[in-house]
């Protein structure tokens, strides 16, 4: 089988670990990155065939529900839309007192 050169462009210390990588294997730096591309493939392959079922599932959930009417939007009380405001200002970085957690006062 004729074989297709590939490059590649890296950080010189990423170049520098899978030289001592492919060194401490047994390979040099090509075959050591063939088999490592080689293995990942193989990997991921298993993933979405394993969850292909998964997959189609959800899309065929998906594609039913697009063609139903939206739900409209609860009515919250005032201490349900606290306490999201709340919930939604510690996701995103604040306390209660509208500090940053782990941040000095």
């Amino acid at each position: 089988m004729a074989k297709t050169r590939i490059s590649i462009s890296l950080e010189q210390d990423q170049a520098e670990r899978i030289r001592q990588h492919a060194e401490r294997s047994g390979m040099d730096v090509s075959a050591y990155l063939v088999h490592a591309a080689t293995r990942q493939m193989a990997e991921s392959d298993a993933i979405e065939e394993q969850f292909a079922e998964v997959d189609a599932l959800i899309a065929r959930a998906e594609r039913a529900a697009d063609g139903l009417p939206p739900e409209p939007a609860p009515e919250l009380t005032e201490q349900e839309r606290r306490e999201v405001e709340e919930a939604l200002a510690l996701v995103h970085g604040r306390d209660r007192q509208g500090r940053r957690p782990g941040h000095a006062a």
